[in-house]
């Protein structure tokens, strides 16, 4: 990674770590740092050991402490061509060190169908991990289902149909006309599998997810590794009886209180299985760091999570991102797709209408604490305007041309000839790819990648607006540009693949 490069040779002079950035206008370089500043060192002494080396076309002070870096036509030359050598593994790194992380994410009670608002965390969390393993973590992807408490037992009672149902709609008549149980806390879990297995198993593989692991919450009652952390919690002095019920010292650990996880009636509360949980993936699993992706109704119960993970001795291992919600909109108009009286739109019923393709980039487009407006009418969209059809088609487009260029014999070499600012443009925007990767292994925001593929397309509609690729009248020049594009198709196809978006060569 050419930035890497550069923070070393720096680091070398000055004797500490160096973090370059972008800077906002071109004008002023490829990178820039004010290491000189913060390192109490003249910037001068940085720019005299550094102008004559062959990565830097010049290297220039700016502003009190700041420098800039300008890439030569070589240094973006040898990158295009460190590309092509790598294909597929170009981006790839050892960041991770094959530390163990486990990113869950849906996670949505089994009552009923996936909605749009807890499906969201579906192309996050499964592009997150993606990410992770490019990063060289070994990451695992995981759903874990509450199908033990009271919602499960009000599950239960709404297939019985008796007066305490809570929920309704075809779903829930098809499994009524299956049950055989009187119990409506048996019939909720036995009705929670089906609707894992028929629902919402088929639709996160319509969403193009793969889980490692299924954790199902009623296997961690009856295994007893939830009476097993309680056991332990009330060893340590962090159980007391309060009001008829147990409480856990979770202000201890910074909480704003304590809170039940035993209620009045004997029943477990979620934070008691959920410390369980968090216990099985530490201490069975061996995980170095776990991601959880929750909707943002949920941050009631990061505090007692939080609490619960440092009692039992893993503090900063656990990060927990909350998503903000979904709502779909046609032509700007708040849009009610729902079948079920409008209470809420199927992820089903959007995949449906879009695509999986559509709904992993749009969901993707917005960090997780932004409201997400899903344009519908945009996603359905059949031309440049809408951002997956633009990605995709340069993509094919990419293709087209290098089916060609195999026709005709040619193939890619002579680097050394590209020079053209479109040219140098676009593999400027190539080499972002590998430090992308690693920035957002590190701060989880997985919104760079779509805008990255846009930019990424876009670069490449220009040069091929400036620039004749299929030349037979200058074939050595030709045969540069097919390396260029196969550069860019490599970086292309690698972006869509981590974002789970299919990367066609015809359309």
């Amino acid at each position: 990674m050419v930035r890497k490069k550069i923070e070393k040779l720096i680091k070398d002079i000055v004797k500490k770590e160096v973090k370059l950035e972008h800077p906002a206008n071109p004008e002023f370089g490829d990178y820039s740092t004010n290491v000189a500043l913060t390192a109490k060192i003249d910037p001068q002494k940085i720019v005299d050991k550094l102008k004559d080396n062959s990565l830097f076309e010049r290297v220039a002070k700016a502003g009190p402490g700041f420098i800039n870096f300008f890439l030569s036509k070589q240094a973006l030359q040898g990158e295009l061509a460190e590309i092509i050598k790598q294909e597929d593994d170009y981006g790839q790194s050892d960041l991770g060190k094959g530390k163990k992380v486990q990113v869950e994410f849906i996670s949505a009670n089994p009552t009923g169908p996936l909605t749009v608002g807890n499906a969201r965390g579906g192309p996050s969390g499964d592009v997150l991990a993606n990410i992770l393993k490019k990063a060289g973590f070994k990451a695992e992807k995981a759903y874990y289902v509450n199908d033990a408490g009271q919602q499960i037992l009000s599950l239960g009672h709404s297939i019985l149909k008796d007066k305490e149902a809570k929920y309704q709609g075809k779903y829930i008549d098809d499994l009524a006309k299956k049950n055989k149980e009187p119990n409506p806390a048996k019939a909720g879990q036995i009705a929670a599998r089906h609707i894992i297995k028929d629902l919402i198993q088929k639709t996160t593989d319509k969403l193009g997810i793969k889980y490692d692991e299924w954790i199902f919450e009623s296997d961690l009652h009856q295994s007893g590794r939830v009476d097993k952390v309680l056991n332990f919690l009330k060893k340590k002095d962090l159980i007391y009886h309060k009001e008829e019920a147990e409480w856990f010292k979770s202000s201890k650990f910074g909480d704003e209180r304590d809170r039940v996880v035993i209620k009045k009636d004997g029943r477990k509360t979620y934070l008691a299985g959920d410390i369980a949980l968090h216990n099985y993936k530490f201490e069975e699993k061996n995980f170095d760091q776990v991601i959880n992706l929750w909707g943002a109704d949920h941050h009631g119960d990061v505090p007692g999570l939080m609490a619960g993970v440092e009692a039992i001795g893993h503090k900063g291992k656990l990060e927990i991102i909350l998503l903000q919600f979904v709502t779909i909109l046609d032509k700007g108009a708040k849009q009610r797709m729902s079948k079920r009286a409008g209470l809420y739109v199927e992820m089903d019923e959007l995949l449906d209408k879009v695509g999986p393709d559509a709904v992993r980039f749009f969901f993707l487009q917005k960090s997780a604490d932004t409201h997400l407006n899903f344009d519908l009418a945009l996603a359905q969209e059949q031309s440049a305007k809408n951002p997956v059809y633009y990605i995709q088609y340069a993509h094919a487009r990419i293709c087209s041309i290098l089916r060609k260029a195999k026709q005709s014999g040619t193939v890619s070499k002579g680097q050394s000839l590209i020079n053209h600012p479109a040219e140098l443009g676009l593999i400027r925007k190539l080499i972002r790819f590998p430090e992308i990767i690693e920035e957002t292994a590190q701060d989880y925001q997985v919104q760079r990648l779509p805008y990255y593929s846009l930019e990424l397309a876009n670069c490449f509609h220009k040069f091929y607006e400036s620039c004749r690729v299929l030349d037979e009248k200058n074939k050595e020049l030709s045969q540069a540009r097919i390396g260029l594009i196969k550069a860019t198709q490599i970086v292309l196809k690698n972006t869509l693949e981590l974002m789970g978006i299919s990367a066609p060569e015809k359309m």
